[in-house]
């Protein structure tokens, strides 16, 4: 599967200067790995963590990827340069803020490694549509953290939902996959975690970033078809091979049409490829 079929449920982080925890990382559970060069790595380390990737072994078994330092950083180029050199599945770009910052990315990175930019500024949200269009971008995530202290926008009673939908309907637009939801910082909190994944799942995301491995399993388990959602795609298929193609009809009392088969597909679709059946 590419990288766009592969299930994307769960982004775990860790930080590029413990390389002794990048194979717990993939033996996590998570869905992608993300390397952090970025936040996790203070600046007097940047330079240092950056050389010792170029000797480490990056894991199989799970696709991994770097998080690189934003197109206006001085340590921007080697970092893009290095993710060239090593086995990543593609980068995580901070700040993207226009296009021409994931334009630069592509350059430095060469070959055909997928960038994933990282909406979280009041300019990267407006130009969220010509960032999701630029060559190269697998999908999009939303920084809420960093939106915040932008914008000052505090993400409660609703006060973001405006720009999730913005970022899902811009990266369903550009035609690359659904994007990711930002990180919630309670990692022992499992309730909490749900409330703030399904919310992401509501809005359209497919998947969430996790700080932590405890977040790991209900990230996964949130952005999973439910069983009642799978026996009721199942229904449908059913339902729908039993008549013509065209066919309109109801199935427990509601109308199911082309929308609603289409979307009982989906449904199946994402359970075969999570060995759901």
């Amino acid at each position: 599967m590419d990288s766009l079929t592969t299930p994307a449920r769960s982004w775990l982080f860790v930080p590029a200067t413990r390389r002794d925890r990048f194979a717990k990382a993939v033996a996590s559970g998570a869905d992608r790995v993300i390397v952090d060069l970025e936040d996790a790595v203070a600046p007097e380390q940047k330079a240092e963590a950056r050389e010792a990737l170029l000797r480490a072994a990056i894991p199989t078994g799970r696709p991994v990827y770097l998080r690189v330092n934003a197109a206006s950083t001085p340590w921007f180029e080697r970092d893009v340069a290095v993710a060239s050199s090593i086995a990543v599945s593609g980068i995580f770009l901070p700040k993207a803020d226009t296009p021409d910052d994931v334009a630069r990315a592509a350059e430095r990175l060469g070959g055909d490694k997928p960038i994933v930019p990282i909406v979280e500024t009041a300019a990267g949200v407006w130009n969220a549509l010509d960032v999701a269009r630029s060559p190269r971008v697998e999908r999009l995530v939303f920084g809420a953290l960093d939106f915040q202290l932008d914008t000052g926008m505090y993400d409660e009673n609703g006060a973001y939902d405006f720009v999730r939908s913005r970022v899902v309907v811009a990266s369903r637009v550009a035609r690359v996959g659904a994007p990711i939801d930002s990180v919630c910082l309670a990692i022992h909190d499992d309730a909490l975690l749900e409330r703030d994944a399904a919310r992401g799942r509501r809005f359209g995301f497919c998947g969430k970033l996790c700080i932590h491995p405890n977040q790991v399993r209900v990230a996964n388990g949130t952005f999973r078809p439910t069983a009642e959602e799978v026996e009721w795609a199942r229904d449908i298929r059913r339902e729908r091979d039993a008549r013509p193609a065209d066919a309109v009809f109801s199935h427990k009392g509601a109308l199911v049409d082309r929308p609603v088969i289409e979307r009982a597909d989906q449904i199946l679709a994402l359970a075969s490829a999570l060995g759901l059946g």
